[in-house]
């Protein structure tokens, strides 16, 4: 039976290791306010539940401290998992990355104190050592900018499933080593704990590599974006170059015919020449200038470089495209890579059926508002359509060993609560929408 002695010494022992969990997951985190120190208080849930938790589990196991210290540690994991998703207001795949990556530079800081044991000074002054060695370690990370590139890292949304269980793979990596050293043979332990850190600047190295490799790819992906928009402006220019020679030399056309007109009294007929020539340059310009200027209202790299590639095909069959993205489209809630998937099924569908139209024309339009999303892609389609064989996979109706696209269109929208698609078609339009609401 514990004393009350030995409970407030294991309190303030847990205390002490969450004290340093803090102190590298503000490195980590890359955080350098203090608004988050206003809420810390919430974060003594952990060591009071992890001590509560222990005591009762040494209660009902006893001798068993591995069964015990697993237990609780990962109560701990979870509760600061929690915690940070809150004060940071990120995402729990973020959080729980983050908290492992602080847990194992906590255990290599638990593995650096058992080092100091060996050095003959008193109770404060050990603390003192010790806690000043945990601080100048997460000066260097600071200094170094690993919080930054782990944030980074983390930004990775298609990779941070993975990213946090292969952090959390190393974490209990980490765990296993401390809880090994009791078994070791105390004139190895200083090179066991040297071996524990070791590890630790190892998985840091790793990380910062990770990340330093998304960052490439990331510039190289925007680079590429760059490149696409650029050749969708100059062929916009190159259009709009023709429309502005066709209407000076028509232009210059009607006008030279004026004084004869004039004189057969068929002004009238002369003004409705002229509006028609207008209307039809103001048209073919200003729908150039539009897709150009609205492209970049849609700020998902991926989307946008879809969207990109996509114009640029209708645009060399032929087919004329009208776009609009009222309004800046930063976000949505769904997987990126599931979120191109299913625009592109769309253009191609859409692409494909109005090419064989007498006018060939695709309407994209593109609406985020809050939370939501709305994609609109409708094209011109003669044909008959049946509404009930539409999603059968291998139905189309361009003939056989076709048709896979909306039943894949369909399986990855099955997999998003907060997704639904509706399709119509009136009056020779053929209309597919896709809505994406918020969190499911």
């Amino acid at each position: 039976m514990l004393g009350l002695e030995d409970i407030l010494y294991l309190f303030l022992d847990t205390l002490g290791a969450h004290a340093v969990l803090v102190i590298f997951l503000f490195a980590v985190m890359d955080e350098r306010g203090w608004q988050r120190l206003k809420k810390l208080p919430v974060l003594l849930i952990s060591p009071l539940t992890a001590t509560a938790l222990e005591l009762s589990l040494r209660a009902a196991i006893p001798g068993a401290w591995t069964i015990c210290y697993c237990i609780s540690s990962c109560a701990i994991l979870l509760i600061c998992t929690l915690w940070v998703r809150w004060a940071w207001r990120i995402g729990s795949c973020q959080a729980f990355a983050a908290v492992c990556m602080a847990g194992i530079l906590q255990v290599a800081a638990s593995c650096l104190s058992m080092l100091f044991i060996k050095i003959p000074l008193n109770g404060v002054l050990q603390y003192v050592v010790e806690y000043t060695a945990i601080l100048a370690a997460a000066a260097l990370l600071y200094r170094l900018r690993f919080g930054a590139w782990f944030r980074l890292l983390l930004e990775n949304e298609p990779g941070q499933r993975c990213t946090a269980l292969l952090i959390f793979a190393l974490e209990a990596a980490m765990e296993a080593f401390f809880i090994l050293q009791r078994g070791i043979q105390p004139e190895y332990l200083a090179a066991y704990y040297l071996l524990a850190v070791t590890m630790a600047a190892l998985t840091a190295g790793l990380v910062t590599y990770l990340a330093r490799q998304f960052d490439a790819a990331r510039k190289m992906e925007a680079q590429r974006d760059v490149i696409a928009q650029q050749q969708l402006y100059e062929r916009d220019l190159d259009d709009i170059r023709r429309e502005v020679r066709a209407f000076r030399h028509d232009y210059k056309n009607l006008l030279a015919g004026l004084s004869e007109q004039a004189d057969e009294g068929e002004l009238e007929d002369l003004r409705a020449a002229l509006s028609k020539l207008d209307a039809g340059f103001d048209r073919h310009i200003g729908e150039k200038i539009r897709t150009s200027t609205q492209i970049g209202n849609l700020r998902i790299p991926q989307a946008r470089s879809l969207l990109l590639s996509k114009l640029a095909y209708m645009g060399s069959k032929g087919i004329d495209c009208h776009l609009e993205v009222l309004y800046p489209v930063e976000r949505v809630n769904m997987d990126i890579w599931d979120l191109t998937r299913c625009m592109g099924i769309l253009l191609d569908n859409a692409a494909e059926a109005a090419a064989a139209a007498e006018t060939p024309r695709v309407e994209i339009v593109l609406l985020a508002q809050g939370d939501w999303l709305s994609l609109r892609v409708s094209n011109p389609y003669a044909g008959a359509i049946d509404p009930n064989k539409l999603w059968t996979e291998g139905f189309s109706t361009k003939g056989e060993d076709r048709g896979l696209g909306l039943a894949s269109y369909q399986r990855i929208l099955a997999r998003y609560a907060n997704a639904a698609s509706s399709t119509s078609w009136a009056n020779g339009i053929f209309v597919q929408e896709l809505t994406i609401g918020g969190r499911p």
